[in-house]
């Protein structure tokens, strides 16, 4: 194989590159909040007029250069524009374009990910503790390890792949859900009855939450060997550990912190197979003949401000959560809901499960990729690089 040889960013990539758009120009815009966090691609723009800010084009990568959002991954590949439309977004992000016969645009997009580039972009930061940003002239002068191109478009091609497996089952998930939002909404909010009582949340779900053990990074670093499991938090996946505290399928609602969203819903995740979960998020699950999807649905889209207390750091109590009005819907007609959704319930979790093994084929790949431990050949064979022991 081709040796991999040190180069500045600069040398190999475009970074911020200039493209024309006049100030008052509609354009399509990204803001910071469409980069969904470790995904590939940006969930959405806006139509804006242009004040200034970086420009890119499809297959740019953008990253965000301001903390909180470098650490929280927001990193994406742009595939939403048409092939003559410019976007743009704020000075926060920095732009890399690949440089013809240089660079491989995803290969640029996976170096961004990577632990040098990432490392470098933190190291460089300034300013204020809570909003600090990367020295893009740094990190454009810094020296990577750089592959050949071939080697380069081999890399990001194995990944890429990934990443597109993963999209399409988040999109089936995505399609699924909504075909169950619109079929409760039709039966149990357009068609809801006034002779409906109403009851409380707690009637129908079962609470775990004396199961929870919280683990601090130092004990998570040092459950690391063996088979890992995820390790939830108010929000979301925060680590993998090699233990687990529940196995079966359990709704998860923020506790404190992060509890509700902008529009003052509950931040939820559904939990599946075998996991461990710290002390920031209920666990609960419906009692018969309720099910944990018929219960996902309700609170969804369930305001729950009036329960939500903590003018700083917000909270739900049990008490409260527990409080929260469920209506007393017939049993027939959650029967018939139950009985269409299963098959949709199933298929969303055996997705869901398919996705994490991907995202963690994905994430131990990528470090070992992007530093030349595994090698690429262009017609796709990998090759793993052997220590002084094994020559």
């Amino acid at each position: 194989m081709t040796e991999w040889r040190e180069a500045a960013l600069q040398d190999i990539a475009y970074v911020n590159p200039a493209e024309s758009i006049s100030n008052g120009t509609k354009a399509k815009k990204v803001p910071m909040e469409l980069l969904e966090p470790f995904t590939k691609r940006v969930s959405g723009y806006q139509i804006e007029e242009y004040k200034g800010g970086v420009k890119f084009k499809n297959g740019d990568t953008i990253i965000a250069r301001i903390t909180p959002s470098l650490e929280n991954g927001k990193t994406a590949f742009i595939d939403i524009l048409e092939d003559d439309e410019i976007g743009f977004g704020s000075t926060e992000f920095i732009v890399l374009r690949e440089k013809e016969g240089l660079s491989d645009k995803n290969f640029l997009y996976y170096l961004a990910l990577s632990p040098d580039f990432r490392e470098t972009a933190i190291l460089s930061m300034t300013g204020s503790s809570g909003r600090q940003r990367v020295q893009t002239d740094v990190v454009k002068e810094h020296l990577f390890n750089i592959p050949p191109l071939p080697e380069q478009r081999a890399i990001g091609s194995v990944l890429s792949s990934l990443d597109d497996k993963i999209d399409l089952l988040y999109r089936q998930n995505k399609t699924l859900e909504q075909m169950a939002e619109a079929l409760f909404r039709q039966w149990f909010v357009v068609g809801a009855s006034e002779d409906w009582e109403v009851g409380k949340l707690g009637d129908v779900i079962e609470l775990f939450d004396s199961m929870r053990i919280p683990l601090s990074k130092m004990q998570r670093d040092k459950m690391k060997d063996g088979k890992l499991y995820p390790y939830y938090g108010a929000a979301s996946i925060m680590d993998y550990v090699n233990n687990y505290l529940f196995d079966g399928d359990y709704i998860l609602i923020g506790e404190d912190g992060t509890v509700r969203t902008d529009e003052g819903y509950p931040i939820l995740q559904y939990a599946t197979g075998k996991f461990w979960v710290n002390n920031h998020a209920h666990i609960l699950k419906a009692k018969p003949p309720y099910n944990n999807f018929f219960i996902w649905n309700y609170l969804s889209k369930k305001k729950i401000d009036e329960i939500v207390t903590g003018a700083v750091q917000h909270k739900i109590n049990q008490g409260n959560l527990k409080s929260l009005d469920f209506p007393k819907y017939p049993i027939k007609l959650i029967e018939q809901f139950n009985n269409q959704t299963n098959n949709m319930f199933d298929k969303i979790n055996k997705n869901k499960t398919q996705i994490r093994t991907l995202e963690k084929l994905r994430d131990t790949l990528l470090p070992k990729l992007m530093n030349g431990e595994i090698r690429i050949e262009a017609h796709g064979r990998a090759s793993q690089k052997k220590g002084r022991d094994d020559r």
